[in-house]
């Protein structure tokens, strides 16, 4: 198995050996756009790996800050109290770059830039670029994805097709 995602079409797909589509989800990558650099708040493109799973049997909701969990659950009034946040939530699938110069290391490592698949709130807009340069997926789409996939998985980010 390993995952493919598009910017263009907003899509993240599940795929089994043969490439075949086992399960596509609707996701929202940067709204600065694709890019590497750190401090760019864009979403790094090329091949990269899940180097970890970080909350598995978590409660819907957790809220996550640095991949630790808050002891808080989101809720439209705790949004409402930090209207500045960028809310992770629920689960975190946490990649690294598999190209050096081009996704891993120096300036351009996407794990040191923290980039994550990751849940966020169901109000969040997904099929349109808003993140800050993780991917986003509604926490129920996050929960499927993370019971299907182990550490190590392959990770495509394409612009498109």
């Amino acid at each position: 198995m390993k995952i493919r995602i598009e910017i263009a079409s907003q899509t993240l797909s599940l795929l089994d050996h043969g490439d075949e589509i086992l399960k596509e989800y609707p996701i929202s990558s940067s709204r600065y756009g694709p890019g590497e650099k750190n401090g760019s708040f864009r979403t790094p493109r090329g091949l990269h790996r899940i180097r970890a799973k970080i909350g598995e049997n978590m409660p819907d909701n957790t809220v996550f800050v640095k991949r630790r969990p808050t002891g808080e659950i989101y809720s439209e009034a705790l949004s409402e109290q930090f209207p500045e946040r960028d809310w992770i939530l629920t689960r975190i699938l946490w990649l690294s770059g598999l190209e050096p110069g081009f996704n891993r290391h120096g300036e351009v490592d996407t794990m040191r830039r923290y980039i994550y698949i990751h849940g966020s709130p169901d109000s969040a807009l997904m099929g349109k670029p808003g993140s800050h340069g993780c991917i986003r997926m509604h926490n129920h789409d996050i929960v499927d994805l993370f019971d299907r996939v182990e550490v190590g998985i392959e990770v495509e980010i394409l612009e498109s097709l």
